[in-house]
């Protein structure tokens, strides 16, 4: 049990961060957008129908060709894809396996920023108390929740015993102004030379810190990204999430980490050199996506982002379908917005060659990989349906799932995971993929209309303990 001690209450003040303008949209953008959509829409059918009546093949004939075309096409590109993680994500585990170890051990600040966590931030401290680091504290930021998570984390504040000794967590109540501003204000707070920056419902494994710290020895890192898993298993979506962060995510990461360029930095834990984050202008509220866009930031101020796989963050995903939607919706849109706010990073390689390639690499998953993916879906089934390819339709499907089977396998080996995840692999881009990929879809076609989006808050259901 957390003893509850007397509060020592102090008032700070912590100026806030100019965010950047967020992006607007004028009536007369907006039209512009679907004028120059149709009208190369209305080219391109031009072109179809002009040159058609001069092609030597017929209809079925031309259907017939472009389905092996775009059949080799897709293969190639996935298959490429695929093995440049997969060789990349294994040197960057044989480089760790042989990675020395150090005695660096500085001060940090966990940020832990929360709005309307009352069911799981107990928990959450209670893990970050049995971390296996002894040079550490705990600022919890309420950003003005309407339920009783205030109360519930001054019970928390005081001095409490950790594994080494006591503790320090501190209090910040500041009115609701958005994730990006609360880890801003904790930032500022923290006298740290590094902090870890997570979500009030995670809970961290008992060496994240202690692992994850040692990189900052290298003066060139700015920022270490954790691994991010699932703890509330045991429902279809959320074990087919389990296998998506395990070999959709974290391979992606170690693949990225082996040249020093990952991506996106998790929320649910991201360690950043202190002042790394005070050069970038700190978060920023004017994307879905602040970690997306913080991460960007570093890179394109020269830092280097290492990816520790020994860092666990335990977090509560979406149970149902609509929960899961709603959060990848904003994901997609969040990351959209972050590429286009650095948009001159992804066309003038010249400023910063590595961000531009880390930019490319979002662009291409973000908007190309899901548009191809339900495309090519699409073009077979039907193909299947009036040319009665449906023999052949099946074994490019089952090439797929035995694809994503070696490929779950070996990151279910690699992360001494759940081997019953591996199965999940046989539907995994069947379905969940291509369901995931129509979202992104969706999620592109309104940001790039302009339509407002609001911040989706999971709702929780305090599940989640280690």
């Amino acid at each position: 049990m957390i003893k509850k001690q007397p509060i020592k209450k102090e008032l700070v003040e912590i100026p806030n961060i100019a965010d950047e303008k967020p992006f607007k949209f004028s009536r007369a953008k907006y039209l512009r957008r679907i004028f120059v959509s149709g009208l190369i829409s209305a080219i391109l059918i031009f072109i179809i129908i002009y040159t058609l009546p001069y092609t030597i093949l017929s209809v079925s004939s031309l259907i017939e060709y472009a389905l092996i075309v775009a059949l080799v096409i897709f293969l190639v590109l996935l298959l490429i894809r695929y093995f440049t993680i997969l060789i990349m994500a294994y040197l960057y585990a044989n480089q760790y396996t042989f990675k020395k170890t150090n005695g660096y051990f500085p001060f940090v600040s966990i940020i832990v920023p929360v709005y309307n966590e009352e069911k799981v931030i107990t928990e959450s401290v209670r893990s970050l108390l049995e971390l296996n680091y002894s040079n550490y504290e705990i600022i919890i930021v309420n950003d003005g929740s309407s339920d009783n998570t205030n109360e519930v984390a001054e019970s928390l504040v005081g001095y409490r015993k950790g594994r080494y000794g006591e503790v320090k967590i501190s209090l910040i109540n500041k009115p609701n102004g958005g994730k990006a501003k609360a880890l801003n204000a904790g930032i500022r707070f923290s006298k740290a030379e590094i902090v870890l920056c997570m979500d009030g419902d995670s809970q961290l494994s008992e060496d994240s810190l202690l692992l994850s710290v040692r990189h900052f020895a290298n003066s060139q890192i700015g920022a270490v990204a954790g691994n991010v898993k699932v703890m509330n298993r045991g429902k279809f979506f959320t074990d087919l999430q389990a296998l998506e962060y395990i070999e959709g995510l974290n391979m992606a990461r170690s693949a990225q980490s082996f040249i020093n360029l990952v991506n996106i930095i998790p929320g649910p834990v991201g360690l950043f050199r202190k002042k790394a984050v005070e050069e970038a202008g700190y978060y920023s509220s004017d994307t879905f996506a602040e970690d997306a866009d913080m991460t960007l930031k570093l890179l394109a101020n020269g830092w280097k982002i290492y990816y520790e796989q020994n860092a666990v963050s335990y977090t509560e995903a979406p149970v149902k379908l609509q929960q899961l939607l709603k959060q990848r919706y904003r994901w997609t849109r969040g990351i959209l917005q972050s590429i286009r706010k650095h948009k001159k990073l992804l066309l003038n390689p010249t400023i910063n060659f590595g961000d531009t390639v880390v930019l490319w690499s979002m662009f291409y998953e973000a908007l190309i990989w899901p548009v191809m993916n339900i495309a090519v879906n699409l073009f077979f089934i039907t193909a299947a349906l009036v040319f009665g390819y449906s023999s052949f339709i099946f074994f490019w499907w089952a090439g797929l799932a035995l694809l994503d089977l070696a490929t779950a396998l070996y990151c279910v080996a690699s992360e001494k995971e759940e081997f019953r995840l591996i199965w999940y692999a046989v539907i995994y881009r069947m379905f969940f993929i291509l369901l995931i990929d129509v979202c992104k879809m969706m999620s592109t076609i309104e940001e790039f209309l302009g339509i407002r989006m609001r911040w989706g808050k999971l709702e929780r259901i305090g599940t989640v303990k280690i």
